[in-house]
């Protein structure tokens, strides 16, 4: 609110408010306490699902040779700008949000170039996608991108995604309001600041706005638009390949719908990005071209931009679900890695019982020794404690283990190793 003097009935109240006619004083906290807690559940859920999802990505596709293709180089590289996203802006945009001001540092500030870089980033390496899924499926007898040539394309992407958002990690400054101030609950007064990009004129900031809205929104989702479009009608118009037999009609059906579900998934994850970043795009036209009023201001940014923010933080976290559903070896990765988990929790447990159940007993350890037995005389070697193994002696220690489904088993380990 601010201080006005035309309440004051008299002449020298008037006077003695006439300092707090130019100072504008705001509540500390933007929105009420469940308002709040909304928010920070909405925000620490999409967090935790960009970290986890995208974390386990990264891993899936560095730990397996045969995962390590361009199309999931690619991947990898929009898992990547996924976690800078969640690390750099998640926390500092949810507090932000919160608090009416900037409540960090010039430093912190400039960092949201990296949302930026990361942003532009995601968005040149879905184009790469589609640019490297149309060139095999639609001219398949030209040279196809090798695993060399997308890491260049990947440094290439970053660099321009850099480029890009230099002007706006020049601009970007804390800006301390001198006629404007934070109220708390317990009435204690703070100085107000804010983080902005300080542009010479405003007409340069709207320039900026437009040509990063065209070069890392409408191009890059019109050429991905087309190049996805131009696939769908190459592959239905395409012939099934079908040779000799039933067998070999089956198995190019088989490749066929495997690409067409590559596609379906790349086409999702491109326009999810699209829809999830739409509304933020828009905001930020709004309010450089709108010429909204003090209070249409003040709605959009206490209220509408925090679920825009929401939202494109989102898409970072949905990508890892669109992988584990529509790609095989994914779903197999993220299984994988839960069933680790899993298995390591009841190995924990089995391992507690074993030792307790021990306790007070002295260890023996058992040697197996296989003689060696006429291989005709079957029914002598059923009745040995330990079965015969290749038709070698084996020495060991009887130790437990869990197989691949968490089941537990035995088997036998060098003696001379323990």
């Amino acid at each position: 609110q601010t201080a006005n003097s035309s309440n004051s009935p008299g002449g020298s109240n008037n006077r003695s408010l006439s300092k707090w006619d130019n100072y504008t004083f705001s509540s500390y906290y933007q929105h009420s306490s469940s308002v709040a807690t909304l928010f920070i559940i909405a925000y620490v859920f999409i967090f935790l699902l960009c970290m986890v999802g995208n974390s386990l990505v990264c891993l899936i596709v560095l730990k397996n040779k045969q995962m390590r293709t361009v199309t999931n180089m690619f991947i990898l590289n929009l898992a990547v700008s996924d976690l800078l996203v969640g690390i750099f802006c998640m926390p500092t945009t949810l507090v932000d949000n919160l608090i009416t001001g900037w409540p960090f540092n010039n430093a912190v500030c400039k960092m949201s170039v990296i949302q930026g870089a990361s942003v532009s980033a995601s968005v040149f390496t879905l184009v790469a996608i589609a640019v490297e899924r149309f060139r095999c499926i639609v001219y398949p007898f030209h040279q196809k991108l090798t695993l060399k040539k997308a890491h260049i394309t990947i440094i290439i992407i970053w660099v321009l995604a850099l480029i890009i958002m230099s002007p706006s990690a020049v601009t970007l400054t804390v800006v301390k309001e001198e006629y404007h101030f934070m109220v708390d609950e317990f009435n204690n007064t703070y100085p107000f600041y804010t983080c902005w990009e300080a542009w010479p004129d405003h007409e340069m900031r709207t320039i900026y706005t437009t040509i990063l809205f065209s070069h890392i929104y409408l191009a890059p989702l019109i050429l991905i638009v087309i190049m996805y479009a131009w696939i769908a009608v190459k592959l239905f118009r395409s012939p099934v390949p079908i040779r000799d037999g039933h067998t070999e009609d089956h198995d190019g059906h088989r490749v066929s719908r495997k690409k067409i579900k590559v596609i379906n998934m790349l086409l999702i994850v491109a326009l999810l990005f699209s829809l999830s970043w739409l509304p933020l795009w828009t905001l930020m036209l709004l309010t450089d071209y709108g010429k909204l009023t003090a209070s249409q201001l003040n709605l959009v940014t206490v209220y509408i931009f925090p679920f825009a923010h929401w939202l494109a933080f989102f898409n970072s976290s949905v990508n890892p679900i669109i992988y584990g559903y529509f790609n095989e070896n994914f779903k197999r990765g993220f299984q994988a890695a839960f069933k680790f988990q899993l298995c390591f929790a009841e190995m924990e447990h089995h391992e507690t019982y074993e030792t307790r159940a021990s306790a007070g007993n002295h260890n023996r350890i058992f040697v197996e020794v296989q003689p060696n037995i006429p291989k005709e005389d079957k029914k002598v070697e059923k009745t040995l404690m330990f079965g015969q193994r290749n038709g070698k002696v084996s020495h060991g220690l009887v130790v437990d283990r869990f197989n691949k489904d968490c089941l537990h088993a035995n088997r036998s380990v060098s003696a001379w190793d323990r």
